[in-house]
């Protein structure tokens, strides 16, 4: 690649300011014959950060008194609403001469070529063509506009007219007709010009949709005891554990590790479960016969609704639960109460309020509060985001033998999803659709994917295509400034990185209360639960997986669905993945970190080896200045920082950041690497390769190994009395941890 070629790539992969006409714009008086164009005067606007889009909408509501057909004595009747060459129809009722339909029509402004509309009543008919009732029309110039916040224009009974408009006929259709904009409240539920090609169940799946995530909580299930068990064996005591299982989720405990009927374990088995409660706890106590046999000795089946919530670490009593016999049916059940003496196990069980329940990277969180709702905060801002177009995205399908892309965004922070409606067979989709958030942190990332709707068709076999996503750390913006910027969006691929588009975003961080935002930078940035009582590395790995599949699976029942696989990007379920550009990326993030007390240290030597005497002397002063007057030494290492920090805010970076590829490695990645890193899980490669690739492995593994001892050598700080420690992070630890660190920047 030359290097104007690159150079070009470089400027492609950029932010870049955009313009757009953002807020509200109406006739003047917002009704029909005003001339030109004002701004609106409110001081603030719902729809105040998207570029303004006109739509004609048109109400069905009821129709009444139709006249049957002569023949069957009955009437199917449905609506048509034509406008130009758009058509839209409303759903037919068999028999029911008084029909209720209660449907929007949307028609685009900027696609209409006709100044009449025309609203149809017809007869559906099985065979031939269908029966005409009557017709109203309506000249486009007397078409009323609503400006909001008014009231929804109420709707009006209508005589049909015969095919010239010269009579009246028999039967009245109610209608409401006006020009309006995307932030009319029938916008979102509306049928729209956009899709006019889509029909059957795939219009379900592209209107815009807000969804919110289940409630999330860990419930932790101490498994403490079991008295009386009965092995198959007479003859052997039992060396037992326990399994339980909360949906598809499957935990055990250790085996006792002595041969005993009365077993100890008192281990904590964590699990991940949403509100509503519709999943049963399974307990199974077994018996590990050999290491390929395991027996079932008892069970116990429990409703999760019985086990009480806890907002801390308080003691929560424990209770004893008597186990059905293993292969007790039905049938058998009079002969369970003939038992004498009952085997049973000793649990404390409840759900953990205290928690955040992970189910995104810690790297890109976008909500960090705990699950129960008395130990929330107030919110500190307010996040409004303008989701307005995207432009040049790639082709991802080909249909009727042209390629072509159905675009929808995902915008994700908090428990609050939304999804725009998709725009069918545009390369450059404009949604101009309008979301705001509440913000409880500012140290959070929003993330933003934009999918290829691939279920409009109403197939279900294929999945939604990738085409890109975008991060923005709220911490890194102005309070009450709004940024427009179009975002590159990067997708690194086994043939390299590609940009397969680009997004326009509008973006507003209001704050209300600014002592707070401060004072949440000396506070952890998660619970203090989980560092009182932390959980290990791999329960978190897993609990982290767990709730992912459950947000999944429930976002997945939404009409429209939000998929799996549109979830699963969002979330980064494969950012735990091995990846060698990304080990490599992150040795050089930490390189650079050192960089400055690198560079203070050789300037130091050149100091001493008098490289350049000008400045050796002026430091030899400044030392004996200091020696003679040491009251000016901590005034003067402060201003030497404040001058060094109004050096540095001249170079701020003016807009937030995006997607790094340089500082991704994304550019320079080898071939072979990117291969590895979009391997299957577990490998699907030849043994040499995977040979090739372990020895490399290796060789990196040795260099951390020695990094890390020379940390160790160092690592006095850690070895501190206890006096000393807190399970706290410290203050100071804190706002370094809250600082941007740029990880939301890697691809």
């Amino acid at each position: 690649m030359s290097s104007t070629a690159a150079a070009n790539q470089k400027e492609e992969f950029k932010l870049k300011d955009t313009k757009p006409q953002l807020g509200e714009r109406w006739p003047h008086g917002g009704i029909r014959g005003g001339g030109g164009w004002i701004s609106s005067e409110r001081a603030t606007s719902t729809y105040d950060l998207v570029e303004q889009m006109f739509y004609l909408y048109v109400r069905v509501e009821k129709a009444k008194d139709l006249p049957t057909n002569p023949v069957t004595g009955t009437i199917d009747p449905y609506v048509e609403v034509k406008l130009g060459n758009y058509k839209g129809k409303t759903q037919h009722f068999e028999k029911k001469p008084n029909p209720e339909w209660h449907q929007v029509f949307a028609f685009s402004k900027d696609k209409i070529q006709s100044s009449v509309l025309e609203v149809f009543v017809r007869d559906r008919e099985m065979v031939g063509r269908d029966d005409y009732i009557g017709r109203v029309v309506f000249d486009m110039n007397e078409v009323p506009t609503r400006v909001p916040p008014d009231s929804p224009l109420a709707p009006q009974w209508y005589r049909l007219e015969d095919r010239r408009g010269e009579s009246k006929v028999r039967g009245e259709v109610m209608l409401a007709v006006w020009m309006g904009t995307q932030a009319d409240e029938a916008f979102p539920d509306a049928w729209h010009t956009d899709a006019s090609s889509v029909s059957g169940e795939g219009v379900y799946n592209i209107r815009s949709k807000v969804y919110v995530s289940p409630k999330l909580w860990y419930l932790r299930v101490n498994v403490i005891e079991a008295h009386d068990l009965e092995p198959h064996d007479k003859s052997q005591l039992p060396q037992a554990f326990v399994k339980a299982q909360v949906g598809n989720q499957i935990l055990k405990t250790k085996v006792c590790p002595q041969k005993t009927i009365n077993p100890m374990w008192n281990e904590d088995l964590i699990f991940v479960a949403a509100e509503p409660f519709e999943e049963k706890l399974y307990l199974t106590v077994e018996n590990k016969v050999t290491s390929a046999k395991d027996e079932v000795m008892g069970r116990i089946i429990l409703p999760l609704t019985i086990f009480e919530k806890r907002l801390d670490h308080r003691a929560v009593h424990s209770k004893w639960f008597n186990l059905e016999k293993f292969g007790f049916g039905v049938l058998e059940g009079d002969k369970r109460h003939e038992l004498k003496f009952s085997t049973r196990i000793h649990l404390r069980v409840c759900f953990e309020g205290g928690y955040h329940v992970l189910d995104e990277s810690t790297m890109y969180i976008s909500d960090q509060r705990p699950t129960a709702r008395q130990l929330w905060k107030n919110p500190i801002g307010i996040l409004e985001v303008g989701i307005l177009s995207a432009q040049g995205l790639q082709q991802m399908k080909t249909k009727d033998g042209k390629g072509t892309t159905d675009a929808y965004c995902v915008a994700k922070y908090g428990q609050k999803w939304v999804r725009t409606r998709t725009i069918i067979e545009s390369f450059n989709p404009k949604w101009n659709e309008q979301y705001t958030w509440e913000v409880y942190d500012p140290c959070t990332v929003i993330t933003l994917g934009v999918f290829d709707n691939s279920h409009l068709g109403g197939s279900g076999g294929k999945n939604d295509s990738r085409i890109g996503k975008v991060r923005i750390r709220l911490s890194t913006l102005e309070t009450d400034k709004i940024y427009t910027h179009s975002y590159p969006l990067l997708v690194l691929q086994p043939s390299g990185l590609k940009k397969m588009g680009e997004l326009q975003l509008a973006v507003r961080f209001t704050c209300l209360s600014l002592a707070h935002m401060i004072y949440l930078y000396s506070q952890p940035l998660l619970p203090k639960m989980h560092y009182l009582h932390p959980f290990t590395v791999n329960q978190l790995d897993s609990l982290r997986y767990q709730a992912m599949n459950i947000v999944a699976v429930r976002l997945g029942r939404a009409e429209p669905p939000l998929r799996k696989e549109v979830v699963e990007y969002m979330l980064d379920v494969d950012s735990h993945m091995w990846s060698m550009r990304r080990s490599k990326a992150n040795f050089f993030r930490i390189v650079s970190l050192f960089s400055g007390l690198i560079a203070m240290s050789k300037w130091l030597g050149e100091v001493c080896y008098w490289k350049n005497p000008v400045t050796t002397i002026l430091v030899h002063v400044l030392f004996f200045i200091l020696i003679c007057y040491p009251e000016l030494i901590l005034p003067t290492m402060f201003l030497y920082m404040f001058l060094i920090g109004i050096w540095n805010y001249r170079y701020r970076p003016r807009h937030p950041p995006h997607m790094d590829t340089k500082l991704s490695w994304a550019e320079v990645a080898h071939a072979d690497e990117l291969d590895e890193e979009f391997d299957t899980f577990p490998t699907s490669k030849a043994q040499d390769v995977v040979r090739m690739r372990y020895d490399r492995l290796r060789s990196v593994a040795g260099r951390i190994q020695t990094v890390v001892g020379d940390m160790a050598t160092q690592g006095l700080f850690w070895l501190r009395h206890p006096r000393f420690r807190s399970k706290q992070p410290s203050v100071p630890s804190n706002f370094f941890r809250r600082l941007p660190s740029r990880a939301d920047s890697m691809l």
